[in-house]
């Protein structure tokens, strides 16, 4: 029975829904934890993180080839070498961290770098200053245990929301957008005077940008980026510069794309960027310059939307934290790491002061004298401890055992040439140290902010913000498009669209209208542009549908075969694209009898129609004027007023002597 039991419970735990969430859930959370969303304390994925020990590590001043870079993180880093190159490449190219040599490709073409054995580089002294100190250092092994590596760097700046980062995880996604160095540092001032602050991002590659509705970088939240659109001349644009996460060709290919599809009409483009970015757009004769700048913006990658995801590991889990707070962290987290540099700092400023004085003290007493004659090591000890007796109390701290052993190494020569001044202006200088340190630690938050300050003052040039703030409204398509095409209806087979260009032609459109159609039957219904669409035989009505200014349409319908007729004024109003509305009841056998648009109600409300009624016994008057002024403008739902009930022959517009009118 044992061994029955025994051999059952493995084929339980290898069941394979067990298998998949156990495994499942520790892929997930390696991926969240190890790959894809950074660390809060330092900003930094896993693999950046490593390369920039594995750097620090082999820093000399000089530069390192990338190859040589990557082959040392890989003591670190437990996948492949292409991973680390990709990714120190990325650091490179954000210019903060890495002083580079070479090749590294343009963020602006989107050109790639060149192989990681051509291409060299180095740690900024801003990378030196801020992110490295062995002292404050959380250690742990790497994954092989072979090796020793930083939990988190003590990054004492707000690197992640300077150089901004995205990743994907199983089930969960971080976009950090960029901001800009100079109000980072601002901004980490404020948080440390409890003064209230706003950040915005900030791209590299320029632009005007929309924050309105940013949301503190939380999900849910957007930002719209432009291109600086410039209209050089009437036929010439120039854009200066690309909106973020876009490349210079793919702009290019945009723009032919929409010109190719008939939103926008231009007759060359032109590539010059260099070190800036310089896209000359030509215009063709006709052509608007300021319709062909919104139309960019509309149409092409001259405007794009960003979504941000503030996601960042804190406390061993993924939390979605807004922007502001990331700051505030990390300011104070910097505080934090000044403070315990300042601590450790005193504690060796003390230990230097104490032991200058003891060697004052051992040399200029000559209680070295005093072991001459003791034939054992302790001896020494006692004799070198019973001499120092009488100057203890001056000293800051107790002696110790280890204290008298630094003492028997001191050198004859260092005791032969031994300078009392010097020893004593040393000592004078330390305690200024020490004093001047305590009073930092004392006051650490104005320390802190002076430290931000020297930061702005060392390494802010030439970082000022290159993204323009502004605000601009949505650029309506339809507006801006260029009614390159002309619509057509074939009433015979009933058919309209833009390739019948043997039919009738209606007007101008573009392939983003929609047309309304109003059919025999009394239905009406909106669709796309297209190249044939069936519109029934026979239909009322086939126009371009412009939204931005409705038409008033005046009909008069008959109710199935044999019922009443009806008169309606209405305008289309809001739509369902495709949807088949009724003008009536939808009663089977219901039929239109006239029908007239007009642009305004005014208009509408002129129009006069003759009824002509079909002979009867007893009925004299079989021509009867109808106004559309005696009804008024409703829904397109309604049903109207009744106009007759007797048979109607036919209906037709009145002319202003058909009834004595002068």
């Amino acid at each position: 029975m044992d061994e029955t039991n025994d051999s059952k419970e493995p084929r339980e735990n290898l069941s394979l829904g067990g298998m998949y969430s156990d495994y499942f859930l520790d892929y997930a959370s390696y991926v969240i934890m190890e790959r894809a969303v950074p660390h809060l304390g330092d900003g930094l994925k896993p693999v950046q993180r490593r390369i920039l020990h594995s750097m620090r590590e082999l820093e000399d001043g000089r530069y390192n080839k990338v190859a040589n870079v990557v082959g040392n993180t890989m003591k670190y880093h437990p996948h492949g070498d292409a991973s680390i190159g990709d990714a120190m490449v990325q650091l490179g190219q954000k210019d903060l961290l890495i002083d580079t040599q070479g090749n590294w490709g343009n963020v602006l073409t989107g050109d790639r770098a060149a192989a990681p054995r051509y291409i060299e580089a180095r740690l900024t002294p801003f990378a030196l200053e801020v992110g490295f100190n062995p002292k404050t250092t959380e250690w742990t092994r790497s994954y092989d245990g072979r090796n020793k590596e930083p939990v988190t760097l003590p990054m004492k700046f707000p690197l992640l929301l300077a150089q901004g980062v995205e990743g994907i995880a199983v089930g969960l996604a971080c976009k950090i957008l960029s901001h800009n160095f100079i109000e980072l540092i601002e901004a980490c001032i404020c948080a440390l005077r409890k003064q209230p602050f706003e950040l915005f991002p900030d791209f590299h590659t320029g632009g005007l940008i929309d924050v309105s509705d940013y949301r503190d970088g939380l999900r849910g939240g957007k930002v719209r980026v432009r291109a600086d659109v410039e209209i050089v001349k009437a036929k010439l644009i120039r854009i200066g510069s690309i909106p973020f996460g876009t490349t210079t060709g793919g702009v290019m290919d945009s723009i032919v794309s929409a010109n190719d599809k008939g939103k926008i009409k231009i007759s060359k483009i032109e590539d010059n960027t260099a070190e800036n970015v310089e896209i000359l757009v030509h215009l063709p004769a006709g052509a608007d310059a300021e319709t062909t700048r919104e139309a960019l913006y509309a149409f092409t990658d001259c405007e794009v939307s960003i979504s941000p995801n503030a996601c960042v590991i804190h406390d061993g889990q993924p939390h979605f934290m807004p922007v502001s707070e990331i700051l505030k962290n990390c300011a104070f987290l910097t505080k934090d790491l000044l403070l315990k540099e300042l601590e450790i700092l005193l504690g060796e400023l003390n230990e230097k002061w104490h032991f200058s004085s003891l060697e004052k003290i051992f040399i200029e007493n000559r209680i070295y004298r005093d072991i001459e004659e003791c034939e054992t090591w302790e001896a020494v000890i006692e004799a070198i401890d019973k001499g120092l007796g009488p100057f203890k109390k001056l000293l800051k701290r107790e002696v110790t055992r280890d204290d008298i052993i630094r003492l028997t190494e001191i050198k004859i020569k260092r005791i032969s040439k031994y300078d009392g001044f010097r020893a004593n202006e040393e000592i004078r200088g330390l305690e200024d140290r020490i004093e001047e340190t305590e009073k930092h630690i004392k006051n650490i938050t104005r320390y802190s902010i002076a430290y931000f300050k020297s930061l702005i003052k060392k390494y802010g040039k030439g970082r000022e913000r290159k993204t323009e703030l502004a605000e601009f409204g949505v650029v309506k398509r339809s507006a801006v498009v260029v009614a390159s095409e002309t619509l057509y209806l074939d009433r015979k087979n009933g058919f309209a669209g833009i390739s019948l260009k043997k039919e009738d032609a209606l007007e101008k459109c573009s392939t983003l209208d929609d047309i309304i159609i109003f059919s025999l039957d009394a239905e009406m219904r909106v669709t796309k542009v297209a190249d044939k669409i069936f519109v029934g035989k026979r239909p009322v009505h086939v126009s371009v549908f412009r939204k931005d200014g409705p038409k008033v349409y005046s009909m008069i319908y008959r109710e199935g075969r044999e019922g009443p007729y009806y008169a309606k004024r209405f305008k289309a109003g809001g739509v369902t694209r495709d949807k088949i509305y009724k003008m009536g009841k939808g009663t089977k056998g219901s039929r239109v009898m006239y029908f007239a648009v007009h642009d305004t109600e005014e208009a509408s409300a002129a129009n006069t129609v003759v009824v002509h009624l079909k002979p009867a016994l007893r009925l004299r008057n079989v021509s009867r004027p109808f106004s559309f002024g005696e009804i008024a403008l409703k829904g397109r739902g309604s049903r109207g007023n009744i106009v007759t009930k007797l048979n109607v022959d036919r209906i037709v517009r009145a002319i202003a002597t058909d009834f004595g009118e002068s």
